[in-house]
């Protein structure tokens, strides 16, 4: 394989930018343990050194992750080192991950002492979560009961409507039908009633939707390549509601397919890989509506 090519494709990967991003910080873990475990050994030496440096960092950054889901991906990433890392660049990244999980115990603990010193107020909170893409935003809810009221504010939902549909005003997506292509599908709605719009947003929460709002990762037809989604949407200036045929969601396996052969056989998905990925939250909307104090 082309040296320079694979690199140029690692690059537009991400991961060492990703890794320093508290919600990115656990997909970006798997998908170098994957490209560890599964095509180390065919890269190029500059490329294996690379790889090895962003290994590094990421059992590095381990103690400002304050997530189970990261120490869970930390211990997938250190399984990988030890099977694909020569010996001494085993020696190395071991040693960097016992220090790693030392320094996240004791700041699991500090933290555990603040906890609860400080309360924001809800409007910040309403404000901080606006930023969010609908999986996190979800996800925050079940922190606590404070977030839990503030990321189901009714605004919040009327623009994650927004942000998935378009501003349109008063249609709304019947389906999104998956075959060669997606296909967005609109029937009238009067938004001038709706007073629940996280109600309005789980209606339309099916089929091939589904799948695409529940993966982190896809493959841009425009760019033609692996990026980072945000609500189904490629983050380039391109992306847009009408593109969405042309983004197409993958797993790691197909990360590692995509980076050796730059190819991608988006019909060989696997079941398996979205079990860590996030797959649980293809049940998003079986969480309560509102948690107990």
């Amino acid at each position: 394989m082309s040296s320079s090519g694979v690199l140029e494709r690692y690059e537009k990967l991400g991961l060492r930018e990703s890794l320093r991003k508290t919600y990115r910080y656990p997909i970006a873990c798997r998908e170098l343990s994957f490209i560890l475990r599964d095509a180390f050994h065919q890269f190029p030496k500059n490329l294996q050194s690379t790889i090895f440096q962003d290994t590094l960092s990421a059992f590095r950054l381990l103690p400002e992750i304050q997530t189970q889901s990261a120490v869970s991906a930390i211990h997938f990433l250190l399984q990988s080192v030890e099977a694909a890392l020569p010996k001494q660049k085993k020696s190395v990244a071991v040693a960097e991950f016992k220090h790693a999980m030392v320094a996240h115990k004791r700041r699991c603990k500090v933290h555990q002492v603040e906890k609860g010193s400080l309360q924001l107020p809800q409007d910040i909170l309403v404000h901080i979560f606006s930023f969010l893409d609908m999986k996190s935003l979800v996800s925050v809810g079940l922190v606590c009961w404070s977030w839990n009221i503030a990321a189901n504010d009714n605004h919040l939902w009327e623009m994650q409507y927004v942000a998935l549909y378009g501003n349109c005003a008063k249609s709304k997506p019947a389906k999104l039908v998956e075959g060669k292509n997606y296909r967005l599908l609109q029937e009238t709605i009067d938004t001038r009633i709706i007073n629940n719009w996280k109600e309005v947003v789980k209606g339309s929460y099916t089929g091939a939707l589904s799948k695409l709002l529940t993966t982190n990762r896809g493959y841009c037809g425009h760019c033609k390549s692996v990026v980072w989604l945000n609500n189904t949407k490629c983050p380039n200036i391109h992306s847009g509601i009408y593109e969405i045929q042309d983004v197409k969601p993958v797993t790691a396996f197909q990360v590692v397919e995509y980076l050796v052969d730059d190819s991608l056989s988006i019909t060989s998905s696997s079941d398996s890989d979205s079990d860590y990925e996030g797959g649980s939250i293809s049940r998003l909307w079986a969480y309560p509506k509102h948690i107990r104090k």
